[in-house]
């Protein structure tokens, strides 16, 4: 899919890790990644750049869905990550690499008043 001169590529969750590496290897940095709450499920978008071309990449996951962390490639995604489970409830699996850099802030990014803000039933 091609989105404002921007590549879009719809992966499977599975394909998450080696996509990852893959765009590691290739010299691609993680420019973003961010979710998006769809009542029933979520849409992860990561998104890789290198000099002047970026390409993102869609997983659709439902809900209860396990979602392997890319910090062991990418040790700067644990912010991304740490937002997606605080903010939205995203099953965040490994985040931080045994202590190196990235951590699991376990639910304590953000100082908030309410559990997972951008997730509102019936929406």
């Amino acid at each position: 899919m091609e989105n404002n001169g921007q590549n879009i590529i719809e992966i499977p969750l599975e394909e998450l890790l080696p996509t990852a590496m893959s765009r590691r290897e290739g010299g691609w940095r993680i420019a973003q990644a961010c979710c998006t709450y769809l009542g029933d499920s979520y849409e992860l978008s990561y998104s890789f750049a290198r000099e002047y071309e970026v390409v993102h990449y869609r997983i659709v996951i439902a809900k209860d869905e396990v979602v392997p962390s890319i910090t062991p490639v990418y040790k700067s995604a644990f912010l991304y990550e740490n937002e997606m489970k605080e903010l939205f409830g995203v099953n965040m699996e490994y985040i931080g690499v045994m202590g190196i850099l990235g951590t699991d802030y376990k639910n304590k990014l953000y100082r908030i008043n309410e559990e997972t803000p951008f997730v509102k039933e019936g929406q």
